[in-house]
């Protein structure tokens, strides 16, 4: 099952995570979601585990803990959706380009 986590602190690594759900069962994988540019933490996070009811423990009793001072949002993770990219129908896409003859000049004054 895999589970998302929510309102991490920012100082939470994948080993702490990895350790915090040890103790409800097998982790398969832990990863705090960095951001690409900062490399920094975006305070979520995703946790794996191989048995579901051992998942719906860990779920049930860490939802609302506090972790490193924050109160941590810990539910089974939803699939994630097609956020449109390419090929997919009916989307935006295309350049900025100005309706009409506004006269628009460069110049400000």
């Amino acid at each position: 099952m895999n589970i998302y986590i929510s309102n991490l602190s920012f100082n939470v690594t994948d080993e702490d995570l990895h350790d915090y759900f040890a103790e409800y069962g097998e982790v398969s994988s832990a990863k705090v979601i960095m951001d690409k540019f900062t490399n920094k933490s975006r305070g979520f996070a995703f946790v794996e585990m191989s048995d579901d009811e051992a998942a719906k423990k860990a779920i049930q009793e860490l939802d609302g803990a506090s972790v490193d001072g924050r109160t941590i949002g810990v539910s089974v993770a939803k699939p994630r959706e097609d956020r449109g990219g390419s090929g997919n129908k009916g989307g935006g896409g295309g350049s900025f380009q100005r309706r009409g003859n506004n006269n628009y000049s460069n110049s400000r004054y």
